[in-house]
This record gives structure tokens, C-alpha cells and sequence, in this order.
């Protein structure tokens, strides 16, 4: 009976290991490809995934990704559509030039700060 126990939880930290090791879905690579994902991916250096920012050099237009898709497809891939999630990279630090903030980067509430320099 302790042995089949042993088992058990060997079998069940095997699957949390591998659960926990999932893939995140690329919205441009061909099993994901999301096109509207894939497109705002680029743009963007990033795409979320599970409520997280995922940050990822593009190496290509859209072009490349979209036609590595239709080949996908073409020679009978299953494509499982990447969801694009809700995040935005994270904000940029403010860079400050000659006494007036310069304010960059973010999305919505998160990235609409103003720096402000104090003048002497």
C-alpha cells in the first residue's frame, strides 16, 4: 500500500513538472499563428501570455510569419491560435533632457506619466 502512495505522487509531480513547463503559445510562430497577435507582437518587441509580458526580438516582417503559416497549413498543420492576452510591456524609465521630462513608452493608465524637473 505505501508503495502504490510512492507512486502516486511521483505520477502527480511528473504531471506538475510538465504543466508547469508549458510552452507559451507564440502568436507568430506557424502551430500559433494569430495574425492580428502576430502583427501587434512585432510592433511591440512582445506579446502576453498568461497575464504576462513576454518580451521577444522579432527577427522578420510579418511577411516571413505569415508565409511560414500558410506552408504550415498547406502540408497539413493543425494550427492551435495563440489567444492574445491583456498586458503591455512594462513602463520605460523616464529620460530626462534639459530640465523637461521627456516621458516614454507604456500603454493606457500605466503609461501616461509625466516627469517634471525642478528649475533653479
Amino acid at each position: 500500500m505505501k508503495r502504490s502512495a510512492t507512486v502516486r505522487l511521483g505520477i502527480l509531480a511528473v504531471i506538475g513538472l510538465s504543466a508547469g513547463a508549458q510552452q507559451r503559445p507564440d502568436p507568430c510562430a506557424a502551430a500559433n499563428f494569430n495574425e492580428q497577435a502576430c502583427q501587434a507582437a512585432i510592433q511591440r518587441s512582445g506579446y502576453c501570455w498568461n497575464g504576462r509580458w513576454v518580451s521577444l526580438k522579432y527577427r522578420n516582417l510579418f511577411p516571413y510569419y505569415y508565409d511560414a503559416y500558410q506552408e504550415f497549413t498547406a502540408n497539413g498543420g493543425v494550427v492551435n491560435m495563440a489567444v492574445a492576452g491583456v498586458c503591455g510591456p512594462p513602463a520605460r524609465t523616464h529620460a530626462f533632457l534639459g530640465g523637461h521630462g521627456a516621458s516614454h513608452g507604456g500603454f493606457g493608465a500605466s503609461g501616461s506619466c509625466h516627469g517634471t524637473a525642478a528649475h533653479g
